[in-house]
């Protein structure tokens, strides 16, 4: 694989992830702040926070996460790696 194709790659990982952590935190927020009570309340608010994020990531011109190119690496090991580089960032 090229090294394009790499960063490329590597990119879309670390957009699908850094997506999945917004959309994470913002649900777990809108939960909390909210005081959602019952697990279909919960899935509803989860389901509609989740479709926001996407209708932003196309509002905004982004690429779709299934557009993306398939990581080479692990999910979680990609995770560590991200936020490692994040904490050195905010150092």
């Amino acid at each position: 694989m090229n090294d394009e194709l790499k960063n490329n790659s590597e990119l879309g990982s670390i957009a699908v992830l850094t997506a999945n952590i917004f959309r994470a935190t913002q649900t777990e927020e809108k939960l909390r702040r909210e005081n959602v009570q019952g697990k279909t309340k919960a899935n509803t608010t989860h389901f509609e926070v989740g479709k926001k994020v996407r209708q932003t990531i196309e509002e905004l011109g982004g690429t779709m996460p299934e557009d993306l190119p398939t990581p080479n690496e692990d999910l979680k090991r990609l995770e560590k790696r991200v936020q490692k580089k994040l904490k050195g960032n905010h150092e």
